[in-house]
């Protein structure tokens, strides 16, 4: 056994609603609220009330912000103290921990099933950080992540699902509703690659830390792992219990992945045993999101249910032998 759970606090959502900032700090929706958990203290705050009036704090010339209300919040991410989240009718809501209020929020398109799917801070090649924003409406947006100006639009044939740019911030996977994967320049947006192999749809990715493999999760109950030098196959299938892979994260070490379906089954796979050596995790109800924390010490899992909803903590076990702690 990988890893070993040790608390439950109750919540009760759906989608990828969970982000570890640290071991003891992570942010999670509960109802219409985003919530911060301190493990250290064992008591939750509120962060953001989505339920009452939104109005961003920052106005500038040619920055296209909109007061919101009532947002369902469909997806969120939290890095380096900027939490972005997207909604089920396009909104987009960027807020500094730090800082009270929201500082930039918008509703990037009026189209019909405007879902927005994913949500991706990120650095880009150069350093500056960014936000991408991938929506059902076939595009992908990205945004400064400091002035929140619009820096770009990539247009697809399909609604995109899911976004994932590199650790060196050059390359772009994009993912969505087909069986074709998609590597693209994360500064163009031009396809540079497929990946071929997956049987449906197509709902999450991740990259090793060391930016030569890819993970892809699909409808089709597998993930795949591809060699970014070699996209002509993948190099291993990695398949769930029952549901499509709706989740995939490393550790930041890239000692392991975790793969979520979409209730009951969490997948940790050892890298380092060429992805054969693996736990599961049997829970009950539907997977809300999934976290490491930075130091790689633990899991934290989320479950969406009226009776049950929970955050689950796992830490990771170490075996150290007596040699070990005398050298």
């Amino acid at each position: 056994m990988f890893w070993s759970c040790v608390f439950v606090f109750c919540i009760v959502q759906l989608r990828n609603l969970l982000w570890a900032t640290s071991k003891h700090d992570v942010y999670l929706m509960q109802n219409y609220s985003v919530m911060h958990w301190s493990s250290l203290q064992q008591r939750g705050k509120e962060v953001l009330n989505v339920a009452k009036p939104i109005a961003p704090t920052q106005q500038r010339t040619g920055l296209l912000s909109k007061s919101l209300s009532r947002v369902q919040i469909s997806t969120m991410a939290v890095k380096e103290n900027l939490m972005v989240a997207g909604g089920f009718q396009g909104e987009l809501i960027c807020m500094y921990l730090n800082q009270p209020g929201v500082a930039f929020c918008t509703r990037i398109t009026t189209g019909e099933n405007a879902i927005t799917n994913a949500v991706d801070v990120y650095h880009s090649h150069n350093g500056s950080m960014r936000i991408m924003v991938a929506n059902n409406d076939a595009q992908i947006r990205v945004f400064d992540a400091e002035t929140f100006a619009s820096l770009n639009t990539f247009s697809f044939d399909w609604s995109v699902n899911n976004t994932c740019v590199s650790p060196d911030g050059k390359l772009l996977a994009v993912l969505g509703d087909s069986a074709e994967c998609l590597i693209a320049d994360a500064n163009s947006g031009k396809v540079t690659g497929s990946l071929k192999g997956h049987l449906d749809y197509s709902f999450a990715s991740a990259w090793h830390p060391n930016g030569q493999i890819l993970a892809t999760g699909n409808q089709d109950t597998t993930c795949r792992l591809w060699d970014i030098r070699n996209l002509t196959q993948s190099l291993a299938v990695l398949k769930g219990n029952m549901g499509a892979v709706r989740g995939l994260k490393f550790t930041s070490d890239g000692r392991f992945l975790a793969m979520a379906e979409p209730a009951d089954f969490v997948h940790v796979f050892d890298t380092q045993s060429d992805y054969v050596k693996c736990q599961e995790i049997d829970i009950f109800g539907e997977i809300a999101g999934m976290s490491f924390s930075p130091d790689t010490e633990a899991l934290f899992i989320g479950i969406a249910d009226r009776t049950y909803g929970s955050l689950l903590e796992f830490n990771r076990r170490h075996c150290n032998f007596y040699l070990d702690s005398i050298f």
